[in-house]
């Protein structure tokens, strides 16, 4: 069995390498769980020994295929949870990560398969990232973010990039929610806000939101 910070680092490294094929440095993963890098170098050791990852020091860490399931099996209860959390428990998107942090790392199989079921086999979490099946497999649905659409070229919202609870209330208050449709309706020069028109409204918004902000191209 793995304690929690060895889950809590498989995980990181597999958030991490989605758009790299390099190895992960130890740097980014310190900064991603917010601690030091000479305690990460240190869990990487541990990580490779139990055959996890590869770690070479000065070149990252990269997921054996062992570790790779067991990242997406952390992060499939991770993300059935947080749909349970707002469908049944009626938490908002914003308050469900930290709580889904705590019940990952409960290690009944049939339960996690039970919690599935009863939710009738979601595909994706309340922030739109798909959820892995039991076999570790995820579906990655092609994406580009809003900032890549050009002027009068519409997208469907469907997920973020930034997940944090500021963001995610900063969306609610727009009233940009997912699946939702998003067409690009003008630039400015001065500091490159949109101005974009959803479904029933128009508004505008910062680059840096535009750039957190997952779309498929319609």
């Amino acid at each position: 069995m793995l304690s929690l910070s060895e889950e809590n680092h498989l995980k990181s490294i597999f958030h991490l390498s989605i758009n790299s094929e390099d190895g992960v440095s130890t740097n980014s993963i310190a900064k991603n769980l917010n601690t030091k890098a000479s305690s990460v170098t240190e869990m990487l050791k541990k990580l490779n020994e139990k055959l996890l990852i590869v770690y070479i020091k000065y070149h990252g860490a990269q997921l054996t295929e062992l570790g790779r399931k067991t990242a997406l099996k952390i992060i499939r209860k991770h993300r059935l949870w947080e749909v349970f959390l707002v469908e049944k428990l009626d938490f908002k998107w914003d308050e469900v990560h930290e709580v889904a942090e705590q019940l990952e790392h409960i290690q009944s199989e049939k339960l996690t398969n039970e919690l599935d079921k009863f939710l009738n086999f979601p595909t994706h979490d309340p922030h739109g990232d798909p959820i892995p099946n039991p076999a570790g497999f995820i579906k990655i649905t092609p994406k580009l973010k809003l900032s890549d659409l050009g002027i009068g070229e519409t997208g469907k919202f469907i997920g973020v990039k930034d997940s944090s609870s500021a963001f995610l209330k900063y969306l609610d208050k727009r009233k940009i929610s997912l699946g939702c449709n998003i067409k690009v309706l003008h630039q400015e020069e001065f500091d490159q806000s949109l101005h974009i028109g959803l479904d029933e409204t128009n508004l505008t918004i910062s680059i840096k939101s535009a750039s957190n902000l997952y779309i498929t191209k319609i």
